[in-house]
């Protein structure tokens, strides 16, 4: 296919998935000069791909608004490290797709510009707060995305919308660009419609970046190579992930995954992760403190629309611009953050927390250090849920980040796969390795998808 028809083909679909809300920006003007670009350029990795880029990866084409009112209409003057290696690799970058505002939630309802709906079921969410991004690969639009994980935004979405997401090691992917939101944590992410095409784009974006301190001194991640079985690996399934309430559809999903792993030859094997308990709890006081740290910049002075309060000094430019641009759950955060790191609380708070993730940490250290190669876990605690169904009990939203977010703190490597359905609605397997062992999680995962696939043809 002709960069030209891959940029008419993806402006059909964009046009016909409309009704999803999934898209900010697009438009076929862009798409041609894209198209013309790819043209000039010698064949790469991602040549005939097109590509959504979740709205907070900054260019310099299309605004970049993080699903916010305070940064509406905003353009910047240089563009993500992630979205020039796309370029340069052949990518046709199709859209800029919707998000949970500054990419805080979990079921892109937090949006200014309203939800995204998802592909399957309407009324339902597609997760988040990447969920334009997976809405728009479930639905065939693009052929991959980016999107960005601070506590499974990418995972989490890509179980509900049935595609595979792949949250990258932290520091293999260059996070400048990126609108920060948790420093310590945010990593930029794939969505693709099998693991082939998710790794793919990893592999296009990853590597050192000179523009961004915390990214290793290590070559770009090579493609692994796909296995026809799994004799000789370690899978250790962690007892806390697997409660005695699961979900019956995602117990019987991750059942059929398991038993896959078996036949393909893998040893596998129940492990502990005590300290997982911990984990949102330690989360929902880690995030918030960095966001509120890093969303400080955004006064009504460096960015976006501006707000003059009725007294006219700095503080009232301040209240009223931030009080007008930053919606409710931005808002929510922003407390809890400043709360959690003032004096007298942060010792109470958040350096307890730290303490928490260190455990964390070393619970997957020791796992990983006893022979287990990768963690097979489910991704999400239930199937996509109804849209406004936790909206009004935010402890209920956060929880449904309950099997993605230890992986976050950890800075580890996890991908979310499907492994079945419930009622018509798709089930994600989670598969977690160690630091900076990607190769070894993705061909897992491609031998993994490949015997799921075979047994649903032979049924």
């Amino acid at each position: 296919m002709t960069a030209t028809t891959l940029a008419e083909e993806t402006g059909r679909k964009l046009t016909q998935a409309a009704g999803l809300n999934a898209v900010l920006h697009w438009s076929q003007t862009l798409l041609d000069v894209e198209a013309k670009r790819l043209d000039a350029l010698a064949a790469g990795s991602l040549s005939g791909t097109s590509v959504a880029l979740k709205d907070n990866l900054v260019t310099t084409d299309q605004p970049t608004t993080c699903a916010s009112r305070i940064l509406d209409g905003y353009v910047s003057p240089f563009e993500a490290t992630a979205v020039r290696r796309l370029r340069a690799a052949g990518g046709l970058v199709a859209a800029k797709a919707n998000l949970d505002e500054f990419a805080m939630g979990s079921s892109t309802e937090h949006s200014a510009f309203g939800r995204v709906l998802h592909p399957l079921d309407p009324s339902r969410v597609p997760g988040g707060s990447s969920g334009g991004s997976a809405a728009l690969v479930a639905a065939g639009v693009t052929t991959t995305a980016l999107g960005s994980e601070t506590g499974g935004s990418v995972r989490q979405p890509a179980s509900f919308c049935g595609v595979v997401g792949v949250k990258p090691s932290y520091g293999r992917v260059s996070r400048s660009g990126l609108v920060a939101f948790g420093s310590s944590l945010d990593c930029i992410s794939t969505f693709g419609g099998n693991t082939r095409d998710a790794a793919q784009l990893l592999c296009a974006i990853s590597g050192h970046d000179p523009l961004d301190a915390t990214t290793r001194a290590e070559p770009p991640l090579a493609m692994p190579a796909a296995r026809k079985d799994l004799r000789g690996l370690v899978v250790g399934l962690p007892r806390e992930y697997f409660p005695a309430d699961l979900h019956p559809g995602v117990r019987a999903g991750c059942d059929r995954a398991i038993a896959v792993l078996k036949e393909l030859g893998a040893d596998v094997r129940e492990v502990s992760l005590p300290h997982t308990k911990y984990a949102v709890p330690t989360y929902y006081i880690v995030n918030p403190a960095e966001a509120a740290a890093n969303l400080a910049r955004f006064d009504g002075v460096r960015f976006g629309p501006r707000h003059i309060g009725p007294e006219g000094d700095v503080r009232a430019l301040y209240r009223a611009t931030r009080g007008a641009g930053f919606g409710a759950e931005v808002r929510r955060r922003i407390l809890v953050g400043t709360f959690v790191l003032s004096a007298g609380y942060s010792g109470r708070y958040y350096h307890r927390a730290q303490a928490a993730r260190r455990l964390i940490i070393d619970d997957f250290r020791k796992v990983f250090a006893s022979g287990v190669h990768v963690l097979f876990t489910p991704t999400t605690p239930t199937p996509a849920f109804k849209a406004g169904e936790k909206t009004a009990d935010p402890v209920q939203m956060y929880l449904a980040d309950i099997f993605v977010c230890p992986a976050s703190l950890a800075g580890l490597p996890a991908l979310s796969l499907p492994v079945g359905r419930d009622e018509g609605l798709p089930i994600g397997g989670q598969l977690m390795a160690g630091d900076f062992d990607e190769a070894t999680m993705l061909s897992a995962a491609m031998a993994l998808e490949a015997g799921l696939d075979a047994t649903a043809a032979v049924r």
